[in-house]
């Protein structure tokens, strides 16, 4: 039984494969091409295979059988430098793990920007991320089910919860252009919008039990996923609160129109990062959370001038 390739010999297939060459590749990992050449001539009599046409060339062409085994070599290969970089990281007291929630009306967009660079930026820690509504992410962070969260101002303070304002977005009253609020002529009094059945984001956990926000009508529809309630809002279902971010183009095109209603102005509402007060953020959580403390102010900052021109003045 022939032994097993070695890492050593798989760094070797994968350095000759991308420098098309024996000699460079032993200048690139700084070893005598003759070590390089042996290191390859054994791995063909271990695998049984030819992996490289010397023949009628300088350079190191692979066959097809080790253009197969190069996809497998690289793939190993990269297993090791992570783990190497993930044993540096936990030296260095790097999380090796970070759960967040997420509330649904943070800026999806931020939020992607965000994790993209936190991939490219920890690429050893791995993210569970949790998305929910309003106190399923602070009920979250209580049980010990997340190590951060992102959202509102919780209805009730806690000990047990340290909060640090990360920035804000707003919430604004909209409507498809065929719904009877959206021709009311002037500001849309209480008792008007009362008759007109409202969307309501709820949420599941024990924290917000019994509570509402922001819910004006005597006939709702509750959901947990803002993508239903906004899909629901622009069919022309009923009327709701969504965030600015979600709307903009949307606002700009006429598909929904923003409501000017007494009871619920557009708003401002502004977005917390949540830890526990007995567990300090690591690493990889405090870049996580000065990221969104960037991102969020810059989000803000670029919405269309013909999305401002449909506010409703005071």
């Amino acid at each position: 039984m022939q032994p097993n390739p070695t890492l050593d010999q798989l760094q070797v297939l994968v350095a000759v494969a991308d420098t098309g060459s024996f000699s460079a590749a032993g200048r690139k990992l700084n070893r005598a091409q003759s070590v390089i050449s042996y290191a390859i001539t054994n791995l063909e009599a271990q695998l049984g295979l030819k992996l490289f046409d010397r023949e009628g060339t300088r350079e190191a062409a692979l066959t097809a059988e080790g253009k197969a085994m190069v996809a497998d070599a690289r793939r190993m290969v990269n297993v090791l430098s992570d783990m190497r970089s993930r044993a540096e990281g936990l030296k260095q007291g790097l999380e090796a793990e970070l759960a967040v929630a997420v509330d649904v009306a943070a800026p999806s967009p931020v939020l992607t920007r965000v994790l993209t660079a936190f991939e490219a930026q920890f690429p050893s820690v791995a993210l569970s991320l949790s998305v929910g509504a309003l106190g399923a992410v602070w009920e979250q962070l209580l049980t010990r089910g997340v190590d951060l969260s992102i959202g509102g101002q919780p209805v009730a303070i806690s000990d047990e919860l340290v909060a640090e304002r990360i920035g804000e977005a707003s919430m604004t009253p909209v409507a498809a252009p065929s719904h009877p609020l959206a021709s009311y002529t002037g500001r849309v009094p209480l008792a008007v919008v009362r008759e007109h059945f409202q969307l309501v984001i709820s949420d599941v956990s024990q924290m917000t039990k019994g509570k509402d926000f922001g819910v004006f009508a005597y006939r709702t529809w509750r959901m947990t996923d803002m993508s239903t309630k906004y899909n629901l809002i622009r069919s022309g279902l009923g009327w709701g609160g969504l965030p600015a971010w979600m709307i903009v183009d949307d606002v700009v095109a006429g598909r929904l129109v923003i409501l000017d209603l007494e009871p619920y102005p557009v708003r401002p509402y502004e977005i917390f990062a949540f830890h526990r007060a007995d567990t300090q953020p690591g690493p990889a959580g405090r870049w996580l959370l000065e990221q969104f403390k960037r991102e969020l102010p810059a989000m803000c900052a670029t919405l269309p001038e013909a999305y401002l021109r449909s506010l409703p003045r005071a």
